[in-house]
């Protein structure tokens, strides 16, 4: 509200003020504001503290609707009947939660939908914590077709954060922990068990549309992260969601850079690390966190920036029994800008080396994600086989010609299939 400045002399000024108060309305004061009618997902997960509960417009703070994105494929019926998963993000915290739906094939993946909150209940009947109550005149679909990104995530994450991941698209690059015979169906529960041993269910309901096709040594498996009681699992939405299939990763990989030999900064030099040995040709072991692209341990890979000739991360070995997968964590170091990198391979020794796949030049600055972005490289190579990182030498680093520098760490390769 405006203040009047009064001088203390101008007793008609005053005098006219007093007698015109009791005909001025008061000021409505627009720093309050209105309440917003929405809310988020993770504000409503919030909410629940471990018994059910009915939503109302006190616990909302007046909101009454939240919007979502359904990523749930009710074709595939691996999810509780009459379910869908939808997620959000507020703040850059993405959030997933369970609706109870009168018809669930009105709701397909990729909707964008809003929901009617009012009397609604917050419920861990099912094990995933669930809006229950809410009828069909409560949802509006606002618009379809939209595009869906799964968020790749390690096991110990989802150990330790399911409740951020819940409900949430999801995947998870890991091998099934028993190799299944060729031919074993996808049906029921297989342990998915990643490099650390760290383990999550992969279950596929007997009624799911896909329940009879085969399931992969290895895979990147996508779908929705679902709590069955106490049980953590990976329930995948369609056979599509068993993505990048392929051999078993190769006993002791990936190569996480680990080592106490790290002195050589950006010389050109040979590593004895945990897989073998590697050349570093303007690469270092960098150990600065926050600004290097640690994925595990203390140490991961950064090559240097601005250079006219290549910058390579070289086997000096190979693994046996070929290869079907190699998959990688990478981003840019620090706030630099982003590079060129391809992934190559040589089956003669490392005399030749050919290139797999696209040069990669999305690498992302720590101020956009401190996550690092993972690339997985397909192929069908029989026999010894070895690889490397060439970050492409293009010059001088400028906004135009973007050269920064490149970190990565955790190299996986997987046998052939």
């Amino acid at each position: 509200m405006k203040k009047k400045i009064l001088n203390a002399l101008s007793y008609i000024a005053i005098s006219s003020s007093l007698l015109a108060i009791g005909c001025i309305k008061e000021d409505t004061n627009y720093a309050i504001g209105e309440n917003n009618p929405e809310t988020s997902l993770y504000v409503v997960r919030n909410i629940f503290q471990g018994s059910d509960v009915t939503l109302n417009a006190d616990l909302l703070t007046n909101a009454m609707y939240t919007k979502g994105v359904v990523v749930s494929d009710y074709t595939g019926k691996n999810l509780p009947a009459n379910h869908i998963a939808v997620q959000n993000v507020w703040r850059n915290q993405q959030r997933g939660i369970l609706i109870e739906v009168d018809d669930v094939a009105k709701y397909n993946f990729g909707d964008s939908i809003r929901i009617n909150l009012n009397g609604a209940k917050l419920s861990t009947q099912t094990g995933s914590l669930t809006l229950k109550g809410i009828k069909q005149s409560d949802i509006t679909i606002i618009n379809t077709g939209n595009t869906v990104v799964s968020r790749p995530v390690a096991i110990s994450v989802l150990q330790n954060k399911f409740g951020d991941y819940e409900s949430t698209f999801i995947d998870i690059t890991a091998d099934l922990e028993v190799e299944p015979a060729p031919g074993t169906p996808i049906r029921g529960t297989k342990t998915l068990m990643d490099q650390d041993s760290l383990k999550i269910d992969l279950y596929t309901s007997d009624q799911a549309s896909f329940a009879d096709e085969v399931v992969a040594p290895s895979a990147t498996f996508r779908g929705i992260a679902y709590s069955d009681g106490e049980k953590r699992q990976l329930r995948l939405q369609n056979y599509a969601g068993m993505a990048y299939p392929s051999g078993k990763i190769y006993p002791g990989w990936p190569e996480t850079f680990e080592t106490n030999n790290n002195k050589d900064g950006y010389a050109n030099a040979n590593r004895l690390l945990k897989t073998g040995t590697w050349y570093f040709q303007q690469s270092l072991l960098g150990v600065t966190a926050g600004r290097d692209r640690i994925v595990s341990g203390d140490t991961a890979v950064r090559f240097q920036q601005g250079l006219s000739t290549d910058a390579l991360l070289q086997m000096n070995f190979d693994v046996p029994d070929g290869a079907s997968k190699v998959t990688l964590w990478y981003g840019s170091y620090y706030t630099d800008n982003s590079c060129t990198f391809t992934l190559e391979s040589s089956t003669d020794g490392g005399i030749n080396w050919q290139q797999i796949g696209d040069p990669i030049t999305d690498a992302h600055r720590t101020s956009e994600s401190l996550n690092s972005k993972q690339a997985v490289f397909l192929m069908d190579i029989e026999g010894p086989v070895r690889f490397r990182i060439n970050k492409k030498g293009i010059g001088a680093n400028t906004n135009s010609n973007p050269n920064g520098r490149l970190g990565m760490d955790d190299i996986s390769i997987f046998k052939g299939y």
